[in-house]
């Protein structure tokens, strides 16, 4: 997945959007899960490509396995600003 802002699908902005927002954990492994409002995400390949593309990352260390907050990057931050440019 690029970080380009055009090649995020809405999916892939409503996840980031969540986890900046502080509704979203990660399953830490290898493939992290993702969840919102402690519910399971619909599309674990999407919030696997957000964690792959360095754009989120569990905000705590726990063991493998465990759920952790959610935290975006400064790519990801970088990412949904880019999504959502603020009016000059």
């Amino acid at each position: 997945m690029s970080i380009y802002p055009n090649a995020l699908s809405r999916r892939a902005i409503a996840m980031l959007k969540a986890v900046a927002d502080g509704r979203a954990e990660l399953r830490c492994s290898c493939e992290p899960d993702l969840r919102v409002d402690g519910l399971s995400c619909c599309d674990q390949t999407t919030a696997h490509d957000l964690a792959r593309a360095g754009l989120i990352r569990a905000a705590t260390l726990v063991a493998p396995g465990r759920w952790a907050p959610a935290e975006l990057t400064d790519a990801g931050h970088r990412a949904l600003g880019a999504a959502f440019p603020t009016a000059a």
